[in-house]
C-alpha cells in the first residue's frame, strides 16, 4: 500500500474535506510543541497542507523542538511549516516562544520514567501547567494517554472518559498530572483546552502492529499476557487532534483518541504469520484485563478512522517483506506494572 517512506509521508499529511473546512475556520496561528517526534512531523505537515487547501495561507505552522534530526526540521521548512529550535524544558521561558491562536501540545516523557519519576513529573506536569500559562488566551489540544486509566476487564470494551483515572506507575500518574494541570488553567482563567487521551497511534515505522509484525518476523515468542490492544492509524490521530481545536472548551473537553476495536494480540500475530510465511510462538496466557479504551465520544464527533485494522495489517506485512524503515521505538505495551 505505500511504495515508499516518502508515499507514507505524504498519505499521513492528506487532509480530508471535513479537516479542511474546520481548519477553513480557524483563528490564529498554529504553534506545535514537541513536533519532533514520532507524530509531530507529520502533523504539522498535515495542518500545512490542510490550511492551504482551505485558502488560508495567512495561517502560520510553527512548530517548536529541539530538533536532534535536522533533516526532519529541513524537510518540514521544505514543506511551508516554520520551524523555531527550542529545549521545552521545565525551566524554559516560555515568553520567547510565539504567539498564538492554537495550539498542540506534544511534549511528554515516558521511557526511562520509572528510573527518573521526578525529571518525568517535572516534564509531564509542570511543564503543562508553564504552557497553558504562556497560552492562556490560545485554544490548546493537548495530549495526553489511556494509561491515565486502570486495566479493565475485556468484556467491558474498555474505559469511557467518565470512568475515574486510576493509573498505575509513575508514568501514568504525572500524565493525570498533567491532565489536571491544563484542568485548573481550563477553570481557573478560561483557557479552552482539549485533552486528548491516545493509545497506540500506528504508522508503518513504529507502533504495535510493527512490534508484534516485527517479533512474528523475527521467530520470536510474542507474549500474549496483555491480549488485547487498540490502535489508531496516525493519520487519523493527527486530523482528530487539529479538528479537536475548534472544540477545546472551559472546562476541558476530554476524549479518548483511539480506534473502535478491541484487538487480539494473539490473532494479529496469527495474521501476521499468514501475510509473512511464518508460524507465529507464544508466551504467556492471555490476562483478563488490559489498558482499552472506548472511543465512542471521538468517533461521534469526528467519525471512523479511514483505514481499517485488516488494511492496516496487510500495508505492515507488505512494509516489512520490502525492508521498509523502522524505527525501533517500541511501545511496551505489553508492560501492566506502569514501569517504561
Amino acid at each position: 500500500m505505500f511504495e515508499s517512506e516518502e508515499d507514507l509521508e505524504q498519505r499521513l499529511a492528506e487532509p480530508s474535506s471535513r479537516l479542511v473546512a474546520d481548519l477553513a475556520a480557524l483563528e490564529g496561528d498554529l504553534v506545535v510543541l514537541g513536533a519532533g517526534g514520532k507524530m509531530g512531523p507529520s502533523l504539522c505537515h498535515l495542518a500545512r497542507r490542510g490550511l492551504d487547501a482551505a485558502g488560508r495561507s495567512d495561517v502560520r505552522v510553527i512548530a517548536v523542538s529541539r530538533w536532534t534530526d535536522h533533516e526532519v526540521e529541513k524537510r518540514l521548512r521544505g514543506r511551508g511549516v516554520e520551524t523555531v529550535t527550542f529545549d521545552l524544558s521545565p525551566d524554559a521561558d516560555l515568553s520567547r516562544l510565539p504567539d498564538a491562536g492554537n495550539v498542540v501540545s506534544m511534549v511528554g516523557a515516558k521511557f526511562g520514567s520509572a528510573s527518573q519519576p521526578a525529571q518525568t513529573w517535572a516534564v509531564n506536569a509542570f511543564l503543562p501547567a508553564a504552557i497553558a500559562r504562556r497560552y492562556a488566551d490560545a485554544r490548546i489540544a493537548a495530549f495526553s494517554t489511556g494509561n491515565v486509566y486502570p486495566l479493565v476487564p475485556v468484556s467491558t470494551g474498555g474505559c469511557t472518559e467518565t470512568d475515574p483515572p486510576d493509573p498505575v506507575g509513575e508514568y501514568a500518574m504525572s500524565c493525570l498530572g498533567r491532565e489536571r494541570a491544563f484542568e485548573y488553567a481550563s477553570l481557573e482563567r478560561g483557557t479552552r483546552v482539549a485533552l486528548l487521551r491516545l493509545n497506540y497511534a500506528v504508522d508503518m515505522r513504529y507502533g504495535v502492529l510493527a512490534d508484534i509484525a516485527r517479533t512474528v518476523q523475527d521467530g520470536e515468542p510474542v507474549d500474549v499476557t496483555t491480549g488485547h490492544v487498540n490502535v489508531v492509524w496516525q493519520a487519523y490521530a493527527n486530523e482528530v487532534t487539529l479538528r479537536s481545536l475548534l472544540h477545546a472548551s472551559s472546562p476541558t473537553l476530554t476524549l479518548n483518541l483511539t480506534g473502535p476495536e478491541t484487538l487480539s494480540v494473539r490473532r494479529l500475530a496469527e495474521l501476521f504469520g499468514h501475510l509473512l510465511d511464518t508460524s507465529p510462538s507464544y508466551t504467556g496466557e492471555e490476562a483478563p484485563t488490559a489498558l482499552l479504551s472506548d472511543a465512542s465520544r471521538c468517533h461521534a464527533l469526528f467519525g471512523y478512522p479511514d483505514l481499517s485494522v485488516r488494511v492496516l495489517v496487510e500495508a505492515q506485512a507488505d512494509w516489512l517483506r520490502r525492508g521498509g524503515t523502522l524505527w525501533n521505538k517500541p511501545t511496551k505495551f505489553q508492560r501492566r506494572d506502569g514501569r517504561f
